[in-house]
């Protein structure tokens, strides 16, 4: 039987993990996608993945693809893997694709986002899942920083030391905040806020994002001025931009394609 490329979405809490891609040590999501996917086959399949995720990184639209010849049908593929994958990493939906779709080489763009929680009482249920800082912040100043980032731009001063990227240049679509009231449990009043950043790009380098909200929160800090963001994308360094913010407040939300029909994907597609 000829194979069939199939497009998986999974979502997965990353805090365990080396991240998406196969290491030398350490557990990666795509080593467990690849030996829940193997028994199916009766060989092992390589999983592509659309971002290569960090240690640390968590997903909620991850999509991968593989080629499969077992006539399995999608939704019992989903539960199949489902059923041998851990708790933290979960399939959401399966579905036979273009036979040329390839995860990451035909993704047209990707959306991350970070989440940030800034006030006086760190909330216990949030420390695997945001950067908290108890640090007084001007998040106006910080929004400013932000969207300057959209368009297409030299982004080597927020890549990653030792990166092996061709080129630095890429293109931020859309790059927003929003802030909201923090509850603990979602229920007491901390005083605090989430200050959530969404950045959608048609491809990103390593660490960059992070880099980005790293320098972000200096300008927060008013360690850095929003216009420093224009100095770094005009030929800034690595070294003059914020640090690297941590892991654990990062989300691969989203991957878009061509091929994806305006308005008719499911929500566990999106």
């Amino acid at each position: 039987m000829a194979a069939r490329t199939i497009r998986l979405t999974l979502a997965y809490d990353g805090t365990r993990y080396v991240g998406w891609q196969r290491q030398a040590e350490g557990v990666s999501i795509q080593a467990l996608v690849e030996s829940a996917v193997e028994p199916i086959e009766g060989h092992r399949v390589v999983v592509a993945g659309a971002g290569r995720t960090d240690a640390g990184v968590h997903a909620l639209g991850q999509v991968a693809s593989c080629a499969l010849e077992h006539p399995i049908p999608p939704d019992a593929l989903v539960r199949a893997l489902n059923s041998r994958l851990p708790g933290d990493v979960r399939v959401l939906s399966a579905r036979q694709a273009d036979g040329r779709f390839h995860a990451r080489y035909s993704a047209r763009s990707k959306t991350y986002r970070y989440r940030l929680l800034n006030g006086p009482l760190e909330d216990p249920l949030e420390r695997a899942f945001s950067w908290y800082l108890p640090d007084r912040l001007d998040v106006a100043s910080m929004i400013d920083a932000l969207r300057r980032i959209e368009g297409r731009h030299d982004f080597a001063a927020f890549q990653a030391s030792g990166s092996s990227a061709q080129t630095t240049v890429r293109t931020v679509l859309r790059a927003s905040a929003s802030i909201t009231p923090h509850r603990l449990g979602g229920d007491v009043p901390t005083g605090g806020a989430l200050i959530t950043f969404e950045i959608e790009g048609d491809g990103f380098l390593r660490h960059m994002v992070r880099n980005i909200v790293g320098t972000v929160v200096e300008v927060g800090r008013g360690r850095k001025t929003p216009g420093h963001i224009d100095h770094l994308l005009a030929g800034g360094e690595r070294q003059q931009a914020g640090p690297t913010a941590p892991p654990q407040g990062l989300f691969l939300v989203r991957v878009s394609y061509d091929s994806d029909p305006p308005g008719l994907l499911s929500s566990r597609d999106r």
